[in-house]
């Protein structure tokens, strides 16, 4: 028993860490929380034979990652963000403010998409390394890799995310002018039914992902193809502005009924992603901080 509640309180301690790079991983939080409970139940079954060649802490997330690794490999393509509810804009910040892991750049959607690019073990390494911040050879014991083999499958990561997700230097925060600026000009486009204005305040190489839809939509031109038959007639949307992890967002309403968040990666050079989450309860989730 005391065995039992020793491993619990170290495994509730690491719960939200868990939860979120869980997400990290798979971009779908029912299955994110799915695995956490997994996690748990191996850890209870591998507790008498854990010997503390490392701390509980990484032994943990060593599973949780394999764990993940399990569900990619059995999934078989990249998943689309989904399954969310009203919190999940926030558990992707760990309980514990002092660690790495509450990083904003990890816990920002733009990064989280682009982590679906890449390959299953990629993604690990990238964060295990770079977001967890465990050593090369913790990697390797982790993942059943070589020190060698951890260091190119990150040089590799680094280079596809450079490519798919934009940098922390390149993303305004929700408190930057510009960002203001743009996220005004998204809202008021919209209210007004311009898929011009609209057009003009996107980057050429801008995306928009419809949370829990099969399809997402690459370049300004298939952004546009998506969004004016969308607009409707001048009145339909109404928008208010809000935040989500620190970028810009919109709560959205359609013909009066509430309809979800709208939340923009944005660039000095316009809106580089925007994705909707269609969910009503959303906007009271976010009612307190709409302007």
């Amino acid at each position: 028993m005391t065995e039992a509640v020793s491993l619990t309180e170290a495994f509730e301690a690491e719960r939200r860490g868990l939860l979120a790079h869980a997400y990290r991983m798979l971009g779908a939080f029912h299955e994110a929380e799915d695995v956490v409970q997994d996690t748990y139940v191996r850890a209870l079954r591998g507790w008498k034979t854990f010997e503390g060649r490392s701390s509980v802490r990484t032994w943990l997330y060593r599973i949780a990652t394999n764990v993940c690794l399990t569900v990619l490999d059995g999934r078989g393509r990249r998943a689309l963000l989904t399954g969310l509810v009203p919190d999940d804009l926030e558990v992707w910040v760990a309980a514990d403010p002092g660690d790495l892991i509450t990083d904003r750049e990890s816990v920002r959607l733009a990064f989280v998409a682009g982590l679906q690019h890449l390959a299953p073990r990629q993604r690990a390494v990238l964060l295990l390394r770079e977001v967890l911040a465990f050593s090369a050879a913790e990697t390797g014991v982790a993942l059943g890799m070589s020190v060698p083999a951890v260091k190119s499958a990150l040089q590799r990561a680094r280079s596809r995310l450079a490519e798919v997700a934009p940098t922390r230097d390149d993303v305004l925060d929700v408190s930057s002018p510009r960002a203001r600026e743009l996220l005004d000009g998204y809202m008021t486009a919209w209210e007004a039914s311009d898929a011009d204005a609209f057009r003009d305040l996107l980057c050429a190489d801008a995306s928009i992902e419809p949370v829990g839809a099969h399809s997402s939509y690459a370049g300004r031109e298939a952004c546009l193809a998506f969004a004016t038959p969308s607009m409707g007639a001048a009145g339909d949307w109404r928008m208010a502005p809000t935040e989500a992890n620190s970028q810009p967002a919109a709560s959205v309403w359609f013909r009066g009924e509430p309809w979800g968040l709208a939340v923009l990666t944005i660039v000095q050079e316009g809106i580089r992603a925007v994705t909707l989450f269609p969910n009503q309860e959303l906007i009271a989730d976010n009612s307190a901080r709409v302007g």
